[in-house]
């Protein structure tokens, strides 16, 4: 019994084990494609397909002006979805956008933006835990960047993220419609921008919405359900004893 009461401690244990690492927002779904269960995008997980796969309107390094970029992710066909987009961003106050320069996150320009209403900037600061050239309280950090050390330019893998780049990313979202700018955000410092114009060369992400395929049974629930059967198997032996 006392064999049998120890592998099921050992069975709970790893289950609960299971469990606490379920909390993450990012899911590999396989196929180069990642889900963010609190946006509900899927993201592509090469964060420069544009370059990897030849795109003829990219530049050597895969940047676009926006509107190439736009038709870009309009245009792709991945995994067999075709309703693929700019990630983009809109208020982070829900309401109207914020120009206040801030360090805080508390305006849509500045720097730690942790708001899911911005995915890039939630994708860098959150799902990624990347850090910002400043901090919330203004101070200068020296382990920013997807590199972690503080330097510039060039690509990283970062968590389940491929070729991230150490530069620009357009948003989808238009600064003011007809304006001729756009917003983007800046993985070299962890910076959303309010302006930038149309016609400058920057990467692209895509993104679409939803999930790619049905969320399977958590591995934890296996464990955890089969922990407590042996449990009480045991201790009903233990009784009958």
């Amino acid at each position: 019994m006392k064999g049998i009461n120890k592998i099921t401690v050992a069975v709970l244990v790893a289950g609960l084990g299971f469990t606490g690492s379920s909390s993450a927002s990012l899911f590999d779904r396989g196929g180069g494609l990642l889900y963010d269960d609190v946006l509900n995008v899927t993201w592509l997980q090469d964060a420069n397909y544009a370059q990897t796969s030849g795109y003829a309107g990219a530049d050597s390094l895969g940047r676009m002006d926006w509107n190439t970029a736009t038709t870009w992710a309009a245009n792709l066909v991945y995994g067999g979805f075709s309703d693929w987009r700019l990630a983009t961003n809109t208020p982070v106050n829900g309401s109207g956008f914020n120009y206040a320069f801030s360090y805080n996150g508390t305006s849509d320009f500045g720097y730690n933006v942790i708001s899911p209403n911005s995915e890039l900037a939630y994708m860098y600061n959150v799902n990624l835990g990347l850090k910002d050239y400043y901090s919330t309280t203004g101070a200068t950090q020296a382990n920013f960047g997807v590199f972690g050390n503080g330097t510039y330019g060039g690509q990283a893998d970062v968590g389940l993220v491929k070729n991230l780049q150490s530069y620009y990313y357009w948003s989808g979202a238009e600064y003011s419609p007809g304006s001729g700018n756009a917003w983007l955000f800046h993985t070299n410092i962890g910076y959303q921008d309010v302006l930038s114009v149309k016609s400058l060369q920057m990467n692209a992400w895509a993104v679409r919405a939803g999930d790619v395929a049905a969320v399977p049974v958590p591995a934890a629930i296996w464990f955890f359900t089969s922990g407590l059967g042996l449990f009480a198997f045991s201790s009903r032996r233990k009784a009958q004893g």
